[in-house]
């Protein structure tokens, strides 16, 4: 009886098994290694992203919640409970300042929230000069505020104002637009709109060239004018862009700050312009009151804060 032999076709066909004895990493250390020096920028950017965001967005939230319930005197801090929310709810201004900030809110929807879409709507069924017409509606968000805030000044200017010459030439009596109280606010609307219009209108433009344009086809068969193709077509393909912006927009707006201390000094006339973050900034430097400052903030921020998981709870709904 002969020997087995062992084939060595057999054995080339075989994996080749090796086996590390000690000392060098295994397999899986090495390309562990491989993945963090591949990884090693990117989580360089992480690092930084993550302590710029702990130091000037998540401090400062904290800061904030513990100043809320604090105050401090001649250097010392000491805990004082609800009294900074009390001060703050007492004050007569509280009530003023949050009508005038769902007033400004109110005519900001109305004003900054049609008025881009509609433009949107009108510069895309421009064949020509697109981009010009998008520079052109754009200039005025790469104005320095200050620059757009002089510019209003001299339009509403009472004396030599450019409406004012345009009222005298139709025979109507000039205004007091920022001096009255009763056409402060929407001139300051009027300005925040004209400054801040064009981010908003680029991204309706670029939602509305998203949309196909057989559905624009099919409603043109239907015999469906402007309007009705707008209605049926336009608005139900951008609702989630639409519904995202207005979110964006009431937050926006409840925060105004730059547009009435720009144009009017912060307060306005008999304080029509007062806004809740103006009265966060008079509590902060004006009467140094930093804890009815943040208490104040605090409010705002719970507000926001109401206001967005409403959006998200609704848009969850609807998408169920």
């Amino acid at each position: 009886m002969s020997a087995p032999t062992i084939s060595t076709t057999n054995m080339a066909n075989k994996p080749h098994r090796s086996r590390h004895h000690g000392g060098g990493p295994g397999p899986s250390g090495s390309t562990f290694a491989k993945h963090l020096r591949r990884n090693l920028t990117a989580h360089g950017f992480l690092i930084g992203a993550v302590i710029c965001f702990s130091l000037f967005s998540w401090y400062p939230m904290v800061r904030e919640f513990l100043l809320a319930f604090q105050k401090t005197e001649s250097g010392r801090t000491t805990w004082v409970g609800l009294a900074n929310l009390s001060t703050v709810y007492n004050d007569p201004a509280f009530w003023q300042a949050w009508r005038n900030t769902l007033l400004f809110t109110v005519l900001a929807l109305v004003l900054g929230f049609a008025v881009p879409f509609v433009v949107a709507v009108v510069l895309n069924e421009f064949r020509h000069a697109r981009g010009y017409l998008r520079l052109l509606v754009y200039l005025p968000v790469m104005l320095p505020p200050v620059a757009s805030v002089l510019l209003f000044k001299y339009l509403y200017d009472p004396g030599y104002g450019l409406l004012n010459e345009i009222l005298g030439f139709f025979g109507l009596p000039a205004q007091q637009w920022l001096q009255d109280p009763d056409t402060s606010m929407l001139s300051v609307v009027i300005a925040a709109t004209w400054m801040n219009m064009g981010g908003a209108t680029l991204i309706y433009l670029a939602a509305l060239q998203g949309i196909p344009g057989e559905l624009y086809e099919a409603a043109e068969l239907d015999g469906a004018g402007l309007f009705r193709k707008v209605w049926h077509v336009t608005i139900p393909q951008t609702r989630l862009i639409l519904s995202l912006l207005l979110l964006m927009q009431v937050i926006a707006t409840m925060q105004v700050f730059v547009e009435p201390f720009l144009l009017t000094g912060g307060a306005g006339p008999e304080g029509s312009t007062t806004t809740v973050v103006y009265l966060i900034y008079q509590y902060a430097f004006n009467f140094n009151n930093y804890g009815a400052a943040a208490a104040l903030g605090l409010v705002l921020l719970v507000l926001l804060a109401g206001v967005s998981a409403a959006y998200v709870k609704l848009s969850r709904a609807e998408d169920e």
